[in-house]
């Protein structure tokens, strides 16, 4: 049973309200294969495998592309219950504010040892997100309002290799200087 377009809309407030600087890694998910799922309590994350043992390469193999971010708050409120969270098809699920606002391109993310950088690249609902949570999650996340809020997630790209835990916590590094004149 999926969740119809006023419901979601109602949870939004609770998506709304996650943490802006500093969350926590609820779930980290592999995909090693189409339609796969692994649920992972630590995995690699690599600058040039992405989280390594996922089949990202096989995918798309674009950096601006290389790891999934989804706002644990929007995944629970689409998939309704935690153990279809992964059914979303990101890879890491965390409690932070992914919003425009909060996260612009090229804001970098320190989790566990590793350090991943927002793309600009969109990441968009689509005919599979529709057939495992209804018309009406794939309209909210694709709304304006879900695209502001990224409710359908993140992009982004690994620029420290490093390991990562379920539990860890999530920041969002201080903007690096633009220079000096």
């Amino acid at each position: 049973m999926h969740l119809d377009y006023a419901t979601l809309e109602a949870g939004l407030d609770h998506v709304r309200d996650s943490p802006a600087d500093q969350g926590v890694l609820e779930l980290i998910v592999r995909r090693p294969a189409e339609g796969e799922r692994e649920v992972l309590t630590e995995a690699k994350i690599d600058v040039a495998a992405g989280l390594v043992g996922d089949d990202w390469l096989r995918r798309s193999g674009d950096p601006a592309q290389q790891v999934t971010i989804m706002n644990a708050r929007a995944a629970a409120l689409v998939a309704r219950t935690r153990d279809r969270w992964a059914l979303a098809g990101d890879q890491l699920y965390v409690d932070l504010d992914l919003s425009d606002d909060n996260l612009p391109p090229g804001t970098r993310l320190a989790i566990g040892s590793a350090v991943l950088e927002v793309s600009p690249a969109p990441h968009r609902g689509c005919k599979k997100f529709m057939a495992r949570f209804g018309l009406d999650a794939l309209r909210f996340v694709n709304s304006e309002q879900g695209y502001a809020l990224h409710l359908r997630g993140i992009n982004a790209t690994v620029v420290r290799s490093g390991v990562v835990r379920a539990g860890d916590l999530v920041t969002k590094l201080p903007a690096e200087p633009t220079g000096s004149g």
